[in-house]
């Protein structure tokens, strides 16, 4: 989170807050995301528990600013990608963007796996956690709403069933490269590299002449 515009005291207390989210994805990475203790975030830290608990007054309320920062975070490289793009094509621009998407999801995997997976039983993010993951879910509609309008796809595409398949073809085949190989990169990975496949699979099945003879 920018400290920009904040006084000296609320700058600060940002910093620490941003210190501790820190210090827990350090210690996520090592132990396994439902393995995260307020107890040892604190020591990490140099701490006492009691003086953590003024930031976050519960391991569940950590949790829950770290699915707002990953949200923010993906929302925010898949929408520069876009707008840095020299292509106005929308196909090549859903390439683009989830590009961006898995490239990030590569390099921030503990995020990755709070935001798509069930790994912290009981957790649920709050509204205002979940919202820029709502936003990411609005622009993809959006795009897929652009290709339609272009000609490029069918405007089932942009359906709830449309929807649905383009994040269960995406956030599966990334599934498949962190289960199998985890610390590859985008383009050598297995599955990674596979995205353009699986997208075009995507805009064949939405074809613009999909149900016409």
């Amino acid at each position: 989170m920018s400290t920009t515009g904040l006084d000296r005291r609320s700058r600060r207390r940002q910093q620490t807050i941003d210190e501790i989210l820190d210090a827990s994805i350090a210690l996520m990475e090592i132990e396994g995301v439902a393995a995260l203790s307020l107890s040892a975030v604190a020591r990490k830290l140099g701490m006492q528990p009691p003086s953590l608990y003024q930031y976050f007054p519960s391991k569940m309320a950590i949790y829950d600013a770290l699915f707002q920062r990953g949200a923010e975070q993906i929302r925010d490289a898949q929408r520069e990608a876009r707008s840095t793009a020299t292509t106005g094509d929308q196909l090549e621009l859903s390439v683009i963007g989830v590009t961006a998407f898995c490239r990030w999801s590569m390099e921030n995997q503990v995020l990755s796996q709070l935001l798509f997976w069930r790994t912290v039983p009981g957790f649920e993010p709050s509204p205002e956690a979940f919202a820029p993951a709502q936003e990411s879910m609005a622009d993809l509609r959006q795009h897929l709403q652009s290709a339609a309008d272009a000609g490029q796809l069918h405007p089932d595409a942009a359906s709830e069933e449309g929807l649905a398949l383009f994040t269960s073809m995406t956030a599966g085949l990334l599934s498949q490269q962190f289960a199998n190989e985890p610390n590859a990169t985008f383009e050598q990975g297995r599955f990674t590299r596979l995205m353009p496949v699986v997208l075009e699979m995507f805009h064949q099945r939405y074809r613009p002449t999909r149900g016409k003879t």
